[in-house]
């Protein structure tokens, strides 16, 4: 096998890695590092040679979602109208937001609050982007600012896991229906 095979193989082995790590955070905060090399149908030797331990596999899935998150932002104003483009990411935050929970409870304290703290202007960044783009067009709110608006989606944080499926979307709306202008076309 060729060393370009390899490299193909070794970087797809890490994303299935990262996936199956995101699934299983989804579905519980109780994340063994045995199941995810099974799911993602790898070796331990290759989890642990792409992640010496739970937190850098952890932590990386959450740098990721946050790097998608951000990226959401440009891609999604380039297809819809910006109050739709704002819709469409409001939706990838409740996933986004799941599997911040899952990681946060998996970590120590130390770990999640240095990954939060390097999360929090990035993502206040691509939220900015939409709000401009739709008070631009006068689809959003002139009155509210990517800053006011986290701390609103914050307290969807305080849902407990058995209610967030129920409850994050419905409150997400609500928070969607306050920014949007009642006349802008949704």
């Amino acid at each position: 096998m060729s060393a370009p095979a390899r490299r193909r193989d070794a970087a797809q082995n890490r994303t299935r890695i990262l996936e199956a790590a995101r699934a299983a955070l989804a579905e519980s905060n109780h994340v063994h590092l045995n199941e995810i090399a099974k799911r993602a149908g790898v070796g331990r030797g290759t989890l642990y040679r792409n992640f010496p331990n739970r937190e850098a596999l952890l932590a990386e899935v959450y740098r990721r979602d946050v790097e998608e998150l951000m990226a959401a932002a440009s891609a999604l104003l380039a297809e819809y109208e910006p109050v739709k483009a704002l819709r469409h990411w409001l939706d990838r935050v409740i996933d986004y937001a799941e599997i911040k929970r899952g990681v946060l409870a998996a970590l120590e304290a130390a770990a999640w609050q240095d990954l939060a703290a390097h999360s929090h202007n990035p993502i206040e960044g691509a939220l900015d982007h939409l709000l401009d783009a739709g008070k631009a067009t006068g689809s959003i709110r002139a009155d509210v600012d990517a800053h006011g608006v986290l701390h609103l989606m914050a307290y969807l944080g305080r849902l407990d896991r058995d209610e967030w499926g129920s409850r994050a979307r419905p409150l997400m709306n609500v928070i969607f229906d306050g920014l949007a202008r009642q006349d802008a076309d949704r």
